[in-house]
């Protein structure tokens, strides 16, 4: 196993919000969102069709769920390389193969999803990211990296959310905002967007200019056919449910990704006192009654790194 240093610092944007914000400080709900993530894990893995013997590279591993999954699954036999920018991510990922007595499987390596550094070419078997390149800015250089660290037919599979719907309707909820009518109504739209402008861009020029909002499906989709991966299957997957948030606070305290801020800072810094109680008057019994819905939606790609040269494998389509 290689070890990485364990520097004093111990939390950063990614840890934070995996660890705190996510769940909203709320130890019940984060064993919903720990089921509701290996539901995702398990699918990817199944994509993945990993066997004996083989090396798996898990890109943007956060606390390790996919790779200490993979090993659950598939045994002492997996051999496994944990990489993300996060090195407070990665010292918990450490720490977990320690108590999972999984050490000697495990190689853990700083780097990001673009360049993935210390990782030789075609030495792994399967490439897995899950949640990881929605925050990459340059997605072809990771495709291009999968495939540079790939074996001849080896393989990719990820699970990727799609957040560019969120932005739109960011974007509407703009246009409903500036067209104030005067109404009960209409004194909601500028607060809505208020609020999901903190989260997500909206305007086209935002949205194009954001890792996070400027791809779709289809987007993953041609990247991985321009990286020479084929075959390749995509499906989207766009779930409306019932919202998991157990209580009024636990929505305040949560975020949708990362680099959001959670709703609560949101009403503090840019909400005044009367917005805030006309806020919490119109959507607190939403959210306690249970009434409220959530969409998800989630791109699960799987691919291959064929035999056929890359500048053949895309020129042509029958």
């Amino acid at each position: 196993m290689t070890s990485m240093n364990d520097p004093k610092s111990s939390t950063d944007v990614w840890s934070r919000w995996l660890l705190h914000v996510r769940n909203g400080g709320d130890a019940a709900f984060e064993q919903t969102l720990r089921l509701e993530v290996q539901q995702y894990v398990d699918r990817l893995l199944d994509d993945a069709r990993i066997g004996p013997g083989m090396t798996l590279l898990d890109v943007g591993t956060g606390e390790g769920a996919v790779p200490f999954r993979a090993i659950e699954r598939f045994g002492p036999g997996l051999r496994v390389v944990l990489t993300d920018i996060s090195t407070p991510l990665l010292s918990r990922a450490q720490a977990r193969a320690a108590e999972l007595g999984a050490q000697s499987q495990c190689q853990f390596i700083r780097c990001a999803a673009d360049r993935l550094d210390g990782i030789e070419d075609g030495s792994v078997d399967v490439v897995t990211a899950r949640s990881a390149l929605a925050y990459v800015s340059d997605k072809g250089a990771a495709f291009r990296e999968f495939w540079r660290v790939l074996r001849p037919g080896g393989r990719i599979s990820l699970a990727e959310p799609i957040f560019q719907d969120d932005a739109f309707h960011a974007c509407a909820l703009k246009s409903l905002a500036e067209a104030d009518g005067g109404s009960p109504r209409d004194r909601l739209w500028p607060l809505l967007h208020r609020w999901k402008a903190a989260q997500f861009p909206d305007t086209p020029a935002g949205i194009a200019a954001n890792p996070l909002t400027n791809f779709s499906e289809r987007t993953l989709f041609e990247l991985t056919r321009a990286a020479g991966f084929s075959p390749i299957h995509l499906e989207l997957h766009m779930d409306l449910s019932a919202s998991p948030l157990p209580s009024w606070q636990t929505f305040l305290e949560t975020s949708p990704h990362p680099l959001a801020p959670p709703l609560v800072d949101i009403l503090d810094k840019q909400f005044s006192d009367e917005e805030r109680r006309l806020f919490e008057a119109t959507f607190r019994p939403l959210i306690e009654s249970g009434r409220a819905m959530t969409v998800l939606r989630m791109a699960y790609l799987s691919a291959t790194k064929s035999a056929v040269e890359r500048s053949l494998a895309t020129t042509a389509e029958c």
